[in-house]
């Protein structure tokens, strides 16, 4: 029996990351997607002078960071970071971070997310469009200018030393600590940075975790067969 357990503590981890290599072919177009993975450990138990029970457990996930195809859009309130960094983005549970840069003024002129979520600036508070401003310039570290007149900066931030970055949605991320702005940040206007999955990879990888689940399925056939042999040929 001990077999069996292992062999699906196995198969609920394939499962697992079965979904997660999915749901990245699945984001593989979405704007400043971070492609996720899975990190599987061994428990090993000790069942006193019986060989030790190894069984693998998949519950850690991580993201990929890299940086993303950055592609020139044309949009006047497409962003895109090149580097470190993160907007900054208010939102009714908090604030989050994302690379995600595809804004637009809303009725009051507040740059917001495709979601209705306020853009920050480099000081925290909303980035704020004028209605009837004629022309907009941004300059290569996020800076704003108005009808030639100083408007503001994109807030661009990372999250300071020690602080963990927990997946919300695609495309946000909660902080669990505190963020920093980031001294000089590049920000490149009327570009957009695509998702970081490479999807051929990921394809291949599906594939191999499907494989490796069925023949798991397979051996847990065997196994259920050889234990009914085995108890049919004790109840004779």
């Amino acid at each position: 029996m001990e077999t069996a357990y292992v062999t699906l503590s196995r198969q609920s981890g394939l499962m697992s990351e079965m979904r997660i290599v999915a749901n990245n072919i699945a984001n593989a177009n979405t704007t400043g997607y971070r492609q996720q993975g899975l990190v599987f450990s061994e428990f090993v138990r000790d069942l006193s002078g019986s060989p030790s029970l190894s069984m693998s457990r998949a519950q850690v996930r991580n993201t990929s960071f890299q940086q993303g195809v950055l592609t020139q859009t044309g949009g006047q309130f497409d962003f895109a970071i090149e580097g470190d960094g993160f907007f900054l983005i208010e939102t009714p549970s908090g604030n989050r971070l994302t690379r995600a840069g595809s804004f637009a003024p809303d009725a009051n002129g507040d740059l917001v997310t495709p979601d209705g979520y306020r853009v920050l600036d480099s000081n925290g508070a909303p980035v704020f469009i004028p209605p009837d401003a004629a022309t907009i310039d941004v300059g290569g570290d996020g800076t704003l200018s108005v009808d030639g007149q100083l408007l503001g900066q994109i807030g661009v931030y990372r999250p300071t030393e020690g602080t963990r970055l927990v997946r919300e949605a695609s495309t946000l991320f909660r902080p669990e600590g505190d963020v920093e702005p980031v001294e000089e940040p590049v920000v490149l206007n009327r570009f957009l940075e695509g998702s970081n999955v490479n999807a051929i990879d990921q394809v291949t990888k599906l594939i191999e975790i499907q494989r490796a689940y069925e023949l798991g399925q397979s051996f847990l056939e065997a196994e259920d067969e050889r234990v009914r042999g085995a108890l049919k040929t004790l109840m004779r």
